[in-house]
């Protein structure tokens, strides 16, 4: 079968997971990294069963069940009462339900597996100290501009170009979105936490989220068990500076002055605090002509129903199915592949702001909130979300 030769622009879960795609289909990758390493600070990732599906079609399962941790619940409490409002089932129910594992896995650890598996692939060619600086399209072939590290212009010519740049792609511009992201007004703090250290009533093999109208926090344990990730939700007037900044955990418990004692025990256990910006950017376009953008570059996603990085494992799964038949009609195919995927992306992200209205009620709503979630049980509250994690990809 005749071989496309794609230029996928960075290199984080999405752009690792779309060349290892590809080049199991036997096309020729070039991986564009504008980082010239690939060290991943610390955070931990929820993998639903849409996206632990598609990476063990890659054969990744092995190694990610090294790593990874299987929660039996998510255990929601309110954040000033401590008292438990509902659970929703995970674990062995999930993986019954849905033929998949709900995995939780740190960052860095998904990232080497999968950057180990495209080493291994003989078609992969990975270009970093890369910075990308232009993206044209044309009939027959795309093209990338970038600056190198030590200053020097090359460009390279594909048959496709895939952007998985991030919230504040560049490789978005070429596909007729020019709009910035915006600053949704939230936070996001992250640590881990050495699991021993966590209070033992919360160091359980499930999933704490706890619900409060300033913010909500959420940890589960990582690193085969061994570590606990954190993350707190703060609302916030302004974005932090740059990317990320750290954040001084008596600011974080400050915030949280009112939660019950345990919860502030645990904020209070992490040594650093990063602090991220959340931000949204509703899906306008996810291709033209030769060129596709995956992942944030795409449809950031608010991270209120843990679908960012699974989102992007599966627009690698549907971009790699639409292509798998080689240099038939591009354009055609990364048409098909915007129809696949819009309509479930605008439905997912509509359903993050949902469930961060829902999260952050006020004492009204909230009283109903967890009247329901009480009523309807932890199976009925996983089977709410079948239409999210029974997804698979387009044969």
């Amino acid at each position: 079968m005749p071989s496309l030769s794609i230029a996928i622009v960075g290199a984080g879960i999405g752009g690792l997971t779309a060349a290892l795609t590809f080049a199991r289909q036997g096309h020729s990758v070039t991986l564009i990294e504008r980082r010239t390493g690939f060290s991943e600070v610390g955070a931990g990732l929820q993998l639903s069963p849409n996206a632990s599906r598609v990476l063990i079609r890659l054969g990744l399962a092995p190694a990610l069940r090294r790593v990874a941790s299987v929660p039996e619940r998510v255990v929601v409490r309110g954040i000033a009462s401590g008292r438990s409002i509902g659970e929703v089932a995970l674990g062995t129910y999930m993986q019954q339900r849905y033929g998949a594992p709900y995995w939780v896995v740190h960052r860095a650890d998904l990232q080497t597996i999968l950057l180990d598996a495209v080493r291994s692939e003989a078609s992969v060619r990975i270009a970093t100290g890369r910075k990308v600086e232009e993206v044209r399209n044309a009939p027959e072939r795309a093209e990338v501009v970038w600056t190198s590290s030590n200053g020097a212009r090359e460009s390279l010519a594909a048959d496709v170009v895939v952007g998985a740049d991030g919230v504040w792609s560049k490789v978005r511009h070429a596909v007729g979105d020019t709009n910035r992201p915006t600053f949704h007004g939230y936070v996001a703090w992250r640590a881990t936490v050495e699991r021993r250290l966590v209070p033992e009533e919360l160091a359980e093999n499930e999933t704490g989220l706890w619900l409060g109208a300033k913010g909500h926090v959420v940890h589960y344990p990582i690193f085969s068990g061994n570590l606990v990730n954190v993350v707190a939700i703060e609302r916030a007037k302004a974005p932090v500076d740059g990317w990320s900044a750290p954040g001084r955990a008596e600011d974080l418990l400050a915030h949280y002055s009112s939660a019950t004692p345990v919860l502030r025990e645990l904020l209070g256990r992490p040594r650093e605090w990063l602090r991220w910006s959340l931000f949204r950017h509703p899906i306008r376009k996810l291709a033209r002509g030769r060129i596709a953008l995956l992942g944030d570059a795409a449809h950031p996603v608010l991270p209120f129903l843990a679908q960012g990085a699974a989102l992007a494992i599966e627009d690698a799964a549907t971009l790699g199915a639409l292509l798998a038949d080689g240099p038939q009609d591009v354009a055609e195919a990364l048409a098909a592949y915007e129809q696949h995927r819009f309509e479930r992306v605008t439905r997912i992200q509509a359903e993050g702001r949902r469930n961060g209205r829902i999260y952050h009620s006020g004492a009204i709503v909230a009283f109903g909130r967890d009247r329901i979630m009480q009523w309807i049980g932890p199976e009925s509250m996983s089977n709410r979300y079948d239409w999210i994690y029974g997804f698979r990809a387009p044969e």
